[in-house]
């Protein structure tokens, strides 16, 4: 029932910060999503009889690909793997599964944030033992593995029922097939006060959930309106569909601009939120004001105590780098550790672990703590619920009341998509080699203070990052940061970070691009932006 198959290498299986990303019809060409399935299982070690979580986000190939990964599991000699319903689990609820049945670790296949359907994007990350993503040092060894693999071993089995809750035999392997939700919903009511959100909601509270017809529908369709009595109606778009009902499932403010005009509207609910393909990224938008991600950190790090599951205080809170300052005034206010790391969130997994920090973020509208080893959307806006509960007031009154408190940090993201690499590599090479000679510098009337190439060394197992983005600092606080991404799946995305401190309350209400303007000119006389891409304007704006 075992058959070794044998294969050859493909050169672009490079994992990035959060696994293998490509086209659908790349993944679909022979052998290419097995090898480097393989190549994961070739790169661990003491798995055999051991459980593996598999899931996705029920994009476009999900389901073809869990089956190859199934046969493959139980060909390589693991003794159970855990599969979501429908092939369904989001890239939280996988972390939790994998963490509550103390499990091997997990295969999660999705792009996150990526548009899904037959020519879109489709994706393969292994998160590890501890829930969270596989560290640097296990995706380098399995992008060795892809370069000099020359079979893989896949069983013989017929395809395995997905969409129904049960246990199955499958080539001497135990296949279980398990509720996506439930165990998630178990672990939020533990966390939150849910008789106060019950209470919200019979008040006459009014929400809106768009789960961009991804993962997150079916969760939040549970908690909210099932379990939290929410109005029918408060979840839209809950259905996961294989491309995302033809729209991008990234929760910005291009993307859910719909909710954004919502949520300005007249008859505004009084709370807005979205998740995103995989339901690891999160929006937040009050009734007539938008919260950035950044911020969202902040107030929830400053107000985390209020929510049972966090009444005794956080350790700590750790933002990534391009992420704003504002949870550094926080952390310096409650007297905790503040710790910046590179992107992606497996740096945040070592500090967790250690149990050195409770919440982390990202700009990227990604959120968490120690409850999980991933971002998890549906908890940052249960989270923002249980503040609004307990607090009594309005989202607008909260973020006033926390600028009032702390100052405002004014920030936005700047997007250039699918540059030709050489371009956007280019860029960055001519940027880092004159770092030296920017200190000092005068930019648009603003003096240059400092200038580096960020690394950061792990203050728990000593391990060095380097090249993690350009930061380009200003006398008065201001900060400009350049960053090549590693999440898309075409050319090379470059993201420009720009952020202002602003601490006199009156000028609290300025537009976030107007006050911004002459650090985003500052950022293209610095690097070239336009001449290096030939852009005007960049894709996306957040």
């Amino acid at each position: 029932m075992i058959r070794t198959v044998p294969t050859k290498p493909y050169s672009d299986q490079k994992p990035g910060t959060s696994g293998l990303r490509k086209k659908v019809p790349v993944f679909q060409q022979e052998h290419y999503a097995e090898n480097f399935i393989q190549s994961i299982f070739d790169a661990l070690d003491g798995f055999k009889g051991k459980t593996l979580v598999i899931g996705g986000d029920g994009r476009f190939y999900n389901r073809e690909v869990i089956q190859k990964a199934i046969a493959m599991a139980a060909a390589n000699g693991f003794g159970k793997v855990m599969v979501g319903q429908g092939g369904i689990l989001s890239t939280p609820a996988a972390s939790h599964v994998i963490r509550k049945y103390k499990t091997f670790g997990g295969i999660i296949l999705s792009a996150s944030h990526n548009p899904g359907g037959p020519h879109e994007d489709f994706g393969i990350k292994y998160n590890a033992g501890n829930g969270g993503p596989a560290p640097e040092k296990l995706t380098d060894a399995t992008f060795e593995k892809t370069r000099a693999i020359s079979s893989f071993k896949i069983a013989d089995i017929d395809p395995i029922d997905i969409d129904t809750t049960g246990t199955v035999k499958a080539a001497g392997m135990t296949v279980e097939i398990i509720d996506p939700v439930a165990d998630y919903a178990e672990l939020m009511e533990s966390l939150f006060d849910f008789d106060a959100l019950r209470k919200l909601f019979k008040s006459g509270f009014r929400m809106r959930f768009d789960a961009m017809h991804a993962v997150t529908g079916p969760y939040a369709k549970e908690i909210l309106e099932n379990r939290l009595g929410a109005p029918i109606g408060t979840c839209r778009n809950f259905k996961p569909l294989p491309d995302f009902g033809g729209h991008h499932p990234d929760p910005n403010l291009v993307h859910a601009k719909h909710l954004y005009d919502e949520m300005m509207g007249p008859d505004a609910p009084d709370f807005g939120a979205a998740s995103d393909g995989d339901g690891d990224r999160n929006l937040i938008i009050g009734k007539g004001i938008f919260v950035t991600p950044s911020d969202s950190v902040a107030m929830l790090a400053a107000n985390a105590r209020l929510a049972p599951g966090y009444k005794g205080g956080l350790k700590g809170i750790a933002r990534s780098m391009p992420t704003s300052g504002a949870a550094d005034r926080v952390a310096e206010k409650l007297g905790i550790a503040l710790y910046e790391t590179p992107t992606g969130w497996k740096f945040f997994g070592n500090l967790l672990d250690a149990d050195m920090a409770t919440i982390c973020g990202e700009e990227s509208a990604g959120t968490g703590s120690n409850h999980v080893r991933e971002k998890d959307g549906l908890w940052a806006v249960l989270l923002w619920l249980n503040i609004l509960a307990a607090r009594g007031e309005s989202c607008k009154q909260i973020v006033a009341e926390h600028w009032a408190t702390y100052g405002r940090n004014y920030y936005s993201r700047h997007d250039y998509e699918e540059v030709e690499s050489d371009r956007a590599t280019a860029l960055v090479d001519e940027l880092r080699a004159k770092l030296g000679a920017l200190p000092g510098a005068s930019v648009r009337g603003m003096t240059i203070a400092s200038a580096d190439d960020f690394a950061y060394h792990d203050p728990v197992d000593g391990s060095i990052s380097e090249h993690q983005g350009i930061r380009v600092l200003f006398e008065g606080g201001s900060r400009v940061v350049f960053r090549l991404s590693g999440t898309g799946t075409s050319g090379a995305t470059l993201r420009v970070y720009i952020e202002r401190y602003e601490s006199d309350k009156s000028r609290h209400d300025l537009d976030t691009q107007a006050a911004l303007a002459d650090l985003i000119a500052a950022a293209d006389d610095i690097a070239g932006i336009h001449s290096h891409t030939g852009r005007a304007e960049p894709s996306v704006i957040t």
